[in-house]
């Protein structure tokens, strides 16, 4: 393996700013922005640079602690453990929080330029504007769900959000009032209608920025999480248009592809292809961790989850293969079991030695997703022949199988398994858990419950190691558990377990935005 250093204190974009002072001073160079082509430009800095992809894949029941493996450090201790992260890394919360708030600052300083100049009055400060908004309502969006709890109608008006920025300035508040998670969500939907009706897609590579559909697959998901299922249908549908299995990720095709572990993750990223909506570029070790290598494989998806809960488990398609076979990794030190995803990319600062930063490229938007969205959406609001036959085409795409899925189908099959950890230790698994949502969604066994099993079931699939389980982990307040798998990869010591309403579901505010008067979360 290449020699590789990654930067933990810095992060090379062009306006990073300390930790510290994210709130206090922000650059102001609306004097320079003059010209629609300066707003268009600056807009390529109001994309998110950093990811929460490890935190959120690590914090959730995709990953099991493997006893055989001394390969951690402090800060993935403290992420797998739900603690309050104090370490220092790449992939830490408190660089996440920083660079949202620079991009959100960027996006800010276009629309003050654009008001300077008159306006939204050309068809590039039209597509500018509707730009920044996106960018402004996404990284909140992101903000929110990851240091406060999941939206619900019932205690969100009273639950802790974020700081909600909407203007640049030299100097604001010593004390920055945290919004409540309803109030942070209510600005979102207003940046998001407002931006929507704006959006172009006159850009060089328009898969990195939004455009109409990777806007659409933006909002679907947003409408999804607000418990708004008939907006979430409608943007999915705007996304997806009249055949949804034309835009799929074609998962035959790279079953044909040469197996390599680079040649399938530069493909999965590739701008071309119809899935990918929206691709940002990360300092990022995602691609290291599910990639061919130990490193930090003490915490992993190994042979264990993979055989009883997602993807080599007994699943409703019964023996059918999928297009894309998992890949398996074992050794004296770990065990891993892993889809190829996300590329192990290097920005190298001093090619001869071998060092510089670990990055990769991911889709923060997929068609695909959107389609299981739908689904989900198609359930709630009963529609279930509509959310069988979104789920059929997923399957079918997905898996070397011709089964159609109704409604009957997956009640029946989904109603006959046992619970994860419904076991005498409390440590089993199986591809099912107890669903504890804020909404309502029938008795257990029942039709709706049932469907939704079956939804979050694919979508932990299609998502696997992109991070994403974790908010459906939040949303439906799914009870997951600490575990030590032993050396003959089984479940072992039960150490810890995450509660329906548990505080650590809502990662604490960092020490450093602490430190300039932001409200901490309750622990």
């Amino acid at each position: 393996m290449k020699r590789y250093i990654y930067i933990i204190g810095a992060v090379i974009i062009p306006l990073m700013l300390s930790c510290d002072n994210y709130l206090d001073e922000l650059p102001d160079n609306r004097t320079e922005i003059t010209t629609p082509a300066k707003v268009k430009n600056l807009l390529t800095s109001a994309y998110l640079g950093n990811d929460p992809l490890y935190v959120t894949e690590c914090s959730s029941d995709n990953m099991d602690c493997y006893a055989i493996s001394p390969r951690t450090n402090r800060f993935v201790d403290q992420v797998y453990r739900w603690q309050d992260v104090t370490e220092s890394d790449n992939q830490s919360p408190e660089l996440f929080w920083e660079d949202c708030y620079v991009r959100i600052a960027t996006a800010n300083l276009a629309l003050e330029a654009i008001e300077e100049m008159g306006g939204a009055t050309t068809q590039t400060l039209r597509e500018s504007k509707g730009e920044a908004l996106l960018c402004r309502a996404y990284a909140h969006f992101m903000l929110v769900n990851l240091f406060a709890h999941a939206y619900n109608s019932q205690t969100s008006q009273t639950d802790l959000g974020i700081v909600y920025m909407t203007h640049t300035a030299e100097k604001l508040d010593d004390n920055p009032k945290r919004l409540s998670v309803a109030q942070v969500y209510e600005l979102i939907d207003r940046d998001l209608q407002e931006g929507l009706p704006l959006i172009g897609s006159n850009y060089e590579v328009p898969k990195y920025h939004f455009t109409p559909k990777s806007a659409y697959a933006f909002a679907c998901r947003f409408y999804l999480y607000y418990e708004q299922w008939d907006k979430a249908i409608d943007y999915a549908n705007r996304c997806l248009g009249s055949e949804p299995a034309t835009m799929l990720r074609d998962w035959a095709y790279m079953a044909t592809m040469t197996q390599d572990f680079a040649a399938i993750t530069q493909h999965y990223i590739d701008a071309s292809l119809n899935c990918n909506l929206l691709l940002l570029t990360s300092y990022s070790y995602m691609g290291l961790v599910f990639g061919p290598y130990n490193y930090l494989s003490r915490y992993s998806h190994g042979r264990y989850l993979a055989q009883h809960e997602d993807g080599e488990a007994v699943n409703i398609w019964g023996s059918a293969p999928f297009y894309q076979t998992m890949a398996t990794y074992s050794g004296s030190d770990f065990d891993k079991t892993v889809f190829w995803k996300l590329p192990y990319l290097v920005e190298y600062t001093d090619a001869v030695k071998g060092t510089g930063y670990l990055r990769t490229v991911y889709p923060a938007f997929t068609a695909d997703e959107v389609l299981l969205n739908r689904a989900e959406a198609y359930v709630m609001t009963g529609q279930n022949d509509k959310a069988a036959a979104d789920l059929t085409t997923w399957m079918q795409n997905f898996v070397q199988t011709s089964l159609t899925l109704t409604p009957e189908l997956i009640q029946s099959f989904y109603s006959g398994i046992a619970y994860s950890y419904d076991d005498e230790r409390g440590i089993a698994s199986t591809i099912k858990k107890h669903l504890n949502p804020k909404f309502d969604i029938g008795a257990e066994g029942g039709l709706q419950e049932c469907m939704l099993q079956c939804v979050l079931g694919f979508r932990r699939m299609e998502t696997l190691q992109t991070g994403l389980r974790w908010y459906d982990v939040k949303r439906y307040g799914i009870e997951i558990i600490r575990r030590t798998i032993n050396a003959a990869g089984e479940p072992e010591t039960r150490t810890d377990q995450l509660k329906v309403d548990d505080p650590r579901r809502a990662l604490q505010i960092p020490l450093s935005a602490r430190s300039a008067g932001v409200q901490a979360n309750p622990r």
